[in-house]
This record gives structure tokens, C-alpha cells and sequence, in this order.
């Protein structure tokens, strides 16, 4: 026996615990790690703690059977090989767990030595399988991911990280400015998950509506839970399935919904509204603000348990600043996609449209430039996008470097101006990184979150 094949866990599902023992016992003098279940709800639980190589289920059980239970397995856990044992004679039962996903199906009573040849087959089968996909995603990291453009370091990092995550159930928070992204990268992990990229993602702002509106969005809600309820709906996490759920702008989540939230998060159950009984779900959870959580928890204002538990996994998404080498790649992209929506010819870019639009700071980012060659793609009636076309605020931006020697006094910038450009200037140094810039500054984050906050309030109004 190899020693992948010796360190092959397995997983006997049968709700008659002496048969169920009986056969753990055989294969564990195999030399396998067999550990046994009693029923199909109690394996998919056990599956979700520590997931395992085979699972050998009886079909004829209460509530989950054994064909549902494959169809679950197939779904969630394509690295499991599900192995059925079915009584004499039932071969309509067979091929339906073939259908769902069973690797094989077996008569009971079932000879161990029977039993043994089918789990060795499935073990190398799926060894191959799981090398396959190794060297499949291996040639695949190399490839950008669709729907996020760029070359910079800043970016190919960012993808690197977002294909190690995919590859997980953590939660995921995903930081960033507001435009640079992040529901992109959010859609990317769903899109990269070989277990739930066939499941739904759904999406919700959490600052978009007051708390009991939000707990009925997310949780649900029975018949006559409030005035309206006119009937039982069911709510996002369970909407997901085994898919996703998207938590965004989750720091402007109302303190109230924040415990709520919390112990959701840490049973892997829910409540709806009106309702007592719970209801266990499985989608993945991903959260995304554009607010520094750690200053949010440090003045009050967000929970730090709920931070620690939304905090397995973070992904920092760069400001646009931090990565000018997009800058035109993507302007490019973003006037490809205006001229086959408007059905127009696709204009270049000037050389002087272009320097402007690499020196801007872009404090709107990403979306801020697709609003920016939208407009010029409207706007243009040459055969290339120039000054003219872009807004005056690009035009007039003045570079960072303040070069007093050859300035005039109309030219020099204000001590405001002087302070919110070097910020910008050192975050972008540092990838965004707002503790290792405040640490260069000499001042704290939350500083650095309010310098931000006021230079971004009068190109949001």
C-alpha cells in the first residue's frame, strides 16, 4: 500500500451504528483513518470541519438519504469520492447515484476485500485528478484574471492573492478606497472557487438600509413578522446557497445588526425574523468596506469581535495611485468597451491627454477613470481623445511636486493642498498600506483616514 493510499481518510454514513461500526472497524485494519457518522446532515457537518477523502453511505436512511447526500457531496466537495451500498436487486437506485455523482455503487452485504478495490481506485483516480488540476491552475496563475486589467506589480500581486484565497472557504475582507475594485475582486474569488462557482452570488449593501430592513434582507423572514409580511420570505444567506455571500460597505452596518451578525457568523446558523427555529447555511462569506475597521473599532463605532471574526483573510485592494502603469491600459480598455456600447469608431489618445492622465491622482480610482473616458467617448468629435475632452479637474491638476524655484505665486499650492498630496504621495509608496504610511508620517491612522475623508468629500458632491 502507498503511503498516500495509507494516509487516505474515509467516512462511513449509516444510521444503523452497529453495521456502521462493523465496517469502520474492517477498514481501519486496512491501515485507513475511518471514522463513522449517523446520518447524512451529520456527515455534510463533519465534512465541513475536516473534509475527507471517501465517503461510504448506506441509501436507505431517515431524513438525508443516500443518494441526496451524493448529490450534496458532488456539489460542495469534488475531491471526495462518494461510494454507494445499495440492497440487492435496487438497480434503479444505483444508476440515480451514479446521476448525482456516486463513484461507485456496491451490493450490501458488501465483502471488504470488494469494498478495498473500490476505495483504491477512487484514491487513484482522484490523485490524478487532483494532479491535473495542480498543473491546470499552475499554467493558469500565469494568466491575468478576467476583468481586472494590469500589468504593475501592484496588480499581479493582488491577483496572486485572490487565487490562493479562491482556493479556500475562509472569509474574506477585502479593503480598499472607494472605485478601486473590490467588488470585482469579490466576483473573482466566487468566479475562481471550484466548489461554488456554479452557486449563486448574491450581494447586499449594508449601509443602505436601516437595521430591521437588513436583518429580514439577510435573515428572512415568516408570514406575519412585522406589518407587512404577507408571507415567508427567505433571506440572502440562505438565497446563496453554496455559493456566495457579498457583505459590502459592511462598516456602515448598524451597531444593532453587528451582533446579530456576529453570532451568525459563529454558529453557521440563522434565525429569521418571527421565526424560532434555525437554519443552518453554507455559503461563503466575503465582506468589503472602504473604512479602516481597525480605526472604526478603535473610536466606537464597529464591534472588534465581529472584526476578528470577518478578519481570516484580508485583501487590500491598491488605489489607482499606486499603480500609474494601469493607467493607460486601462483608459484604453475602458474606451473600447464606451465605442462597441455607443457602436462608434474606437479613438486613441492623444500624447498630452495621456501624460495628464497618468500625472492625476485619481482619488475617485477606477471608476473615477471609466467615468472620465465614458465622458470623453461622448464628448469627442475628433479622431482622438485630447485636453478638451477630459474633465477640468484632470486638466488643471498641477504635479505633485511642488517646484517652488519655478513657480509663480498663483501656481503655489496651499498648505492643505501641500499635506493631501504628500499623504496620497506616500501611500502610494507603500501600496496603500495606511499603518506602515502613518508610521512614515509620524501621525496615526485615524489621521490619515480623516485627510482622506476630507479630500474625497467635495468630488463625491
Amino acid at each position: 500500500m502507498t503511503t498516500a493510499r495509507a494516509d487516505a481518510r474515509i467516512l462511513i454514513v449509516d444510521d444503523e451504528e452497529d453495521t456502521a461500526m462493523l465496517l469502520r472497524d474492517a477498514l481501519r485494519r486496512r491501515g485507513w483513518t475511518v471514522d463513522a457518522v449517523l446520518s447524512g446532515a451529520d456527515c455534510l457537518s463533519y465534512m465541513r470541519r475536516d473534509p475527507v477523502d471517501v465517503v461510504i453511505s448506506d441509501v436507505q436512511m431517515p431524513g438525508m438519504t443516500g443518494i441526496e447526500l451524493c448529490d450534496q457531496l458532488y456539489r460542495r466537495y469534488p475531491d471526495c469520492a462518494p461510494i454507494v451500498l445499495t440492497g440487492f436487486g435496487q438497480l434503479d437506485t444505483a444508476v440515480a447515484a451514479l446521476r448525482v455523482g456516486a463513484w461507485d455503487f456496491l451490493t450490501k452485504p458488501v465483502k471488504t476485500e470488494v469494498l478495498e478495490v473500490s476505495i483504491m481506485r477512487a484514491l487513484d483516480h482522484f490523485s490524478l485528478q487532483r494532479e491535473v488540476k495542480r498543473l491546470t491552475l499552475a499554467r493558469a496563475s500565469s494568466e491575468p484574471i478576467e476583468d481586472m486589467l494590469g500589468d504593475s506589480g501592484a496588480i499581479r500581486e493582488l491577483q496572486r492573492m485572490i487565487r490562493r484565497v479562491a482556493a479556500t472557504d475562509a472569509t474574506v475582507l477585502i479593503q480598499g478606497e472607494s472605485g478601486t475594485g473590490k467588488e470585482t475582486v469579490a466576483r473573482a474569488l466566487h468566479r475562481l472557487s471550484e466548489t461554488r462557482k456554479n452557486e449563486p452570488l448574491v450581494a447586499v449593501n449594508c449601509g443602505a438600509m436601516p437595521a430591521p430592513l437588513l436583518e429580514s434582507e439577510l435573515f428572512g423572514h415568516v408570514a406575519g413578522a412585522f406589518t407587512d409580511a404577507k408571507s415567508a420570505r427567505e433571506g440572502l444567506f440562505l438565497q446563496a446557497g453554496s455559493g456566495t455571500i457579498l457583505l459590502d460597505e459592511i462598516g456602515e452596518m448598524p451597531m444593532e445588526m453587528q451582533a446579530k451578525l456576529l453570532r451568525v457568523l459563529q454558529e453557521r446558523s440563522l434565525r429569521p425574523v418571527g421565526g424560532d427555529s434555525e437554519s443552518p447555511f453554507d455559503a461563503r462569506v466575503i465582506v468589503a468596506t472602504n473604512r479602516d475597521l481597525e480605526t472604526e473599532v478603535e473610536e466606537g463605532r464597529f464591534r472588534e469581535d465581529l472584526f476578528h471574526r470577518i478578519n481570516v483573510v484580508s485583501i487590500q485592494v491598491p488605489p489607482l495611485r499606486a499603480r500609474t502603469g494601469d493607467v493607460l491600459l486601462l483608459a484604453t480598455a475602458f474606451l473600447e468597451r464606451a465605442a462597441s456600447r455607443k457602436q462608434t469608431f474606437l479613438r486613441s489618445i492623444s500624447r498630452r491627454a495621456s501624460q495628464l492622465l497618468v500625472d492625476y491622482d485619481w482619488p475617485g480610482n477606477v471608476r473615477e477613470l471609466e467615468n472620465c473616458m465614458e465622458r470623453a467617448a461622448t464628448l469627442c468629435r475628433g479622431d482622438e481623445i485630447d485636453l478638451d475632452d477630459l474633465p477640468r479637474k484632470v486638466v488643471e491638476h498641477r504635479s505633485t511636486r511642488l517646484e517652488i524655484s519655478t513657480a509663480s505665486p498663483a501656481e503655489l499650492l496651499t498648505l492643505d493642498e501641500m499635506q493631501h498630496r504628500y499623504v496620497r504621495q506616500v501611500l502610494a509608496a507603500v501600496g496603500g498600506n495606511k499603518t506602515q504610511a502613518a508610521q512614515i508620517l509620524g501621525i496615526d491612522r485615524r489621521s490619515i483616514y480623516r485627510r482622506l475623508e476630507a479630500q474625497r468629500q467635495p468630488a463625491e458632491t
